[in-house]
C-alpha cells in the first residue's frame, strides 16, 4: 500500500470507521491500535506513517515498510515475522524492523524477551519488540495473544 493509492480509500475507511464507533460507543482514544497480516501488515505500517496520532501502538505480522510510507513519529511497535517467509521477503521485514528501531531511537542491541523475541528500548515510551518465528508466511499460534499483551502495555496518552 502506498499513500494515495485509490484515492486513499482504505485510509478514509479507517477514519470513517473510527468516527462512527466514536458516535456509538465510549471509545478510549488513548487505546486505539492497528494490526494486520501480510497486506494488512503493510497497511499497518501505512497507518503508522499517516495516522501516528490516532493509534497508540502498531503490530504488523509479515509486513514491510514501503519507502513512500515512512513513519516519522515514534510509536510502540511489535513486528512478527517468519524467518522462512518467501512471500514477504524476510530481508524486507528485517529492514522494516531496523527502520522502526531507528525511527523510535531505541537501543539497536535489544534484549531477549523469550524465544525469538527481542525488545529494543524497554524503558522508553516507544519500544520496538520483534518476534521472529521459524516458519514462513503465516500467522502462528499465539500471535493474537502476544499482540494483545503488547497493546495492553501501551497507551497513546499525551505523547507526540
Amino acid at each position: 500500500m502506498e499513500p494515495g493509492d485509490y484515492g486513499d480509500r482504505d485510509l478514509k475507511l479507517v477514519d470513517t470507521a473510527i468516527a462512527s464507533l466514536r458516535k456509538k460507543y465510549n471509545i478510549d482514544d488513548n487505546r486505539i491500535y492497528a494490526t494486520g497480516f501480510s497486506n494488512g501488515a503493510h497497511f499497518t505500517y501505512l497507518l503508522w506513517a499517516t495516522r501516528p496520532n490516532v493509534f497508540a501502538a502498531f503490530a504488523p505480522v509479515a509486513g514491510r515498510i514501503r519507502p513512500s510510507a515512512m513513519p516519522k513519529v515514534p510509536r510502540p511497535l511489535l513486528h512478527i515475522g517468519g524467518s522462512r517467509d518467501a512471500q514477504v521477503a524476510f530481508a524486507d521485514q528485517e529492514a522494516a524492523m531496523r527502520m522502526a528501531v531507528r525511527i523510535n531511537a531505541v537501543d539497536g542491541k535489544g534484549k531477549p524477551c523469550g524465544t525469538g523475541c527481542t525488545l529494543y528500548g524497554a524503558d522508553t515510551a516507544a519500544p520496538v519488540m520483534t518476534w521472529i518465528h521459524p516458519g514462513g508466511h503465516e500467522y502462528p499460534r499465539g500471535t493474537s495473544e502476544r499482540i494483545v499483551e503488547f497493546f495492553h502495555q501501551h497507551t497513546l496518552g499525551t505523547r507526540d
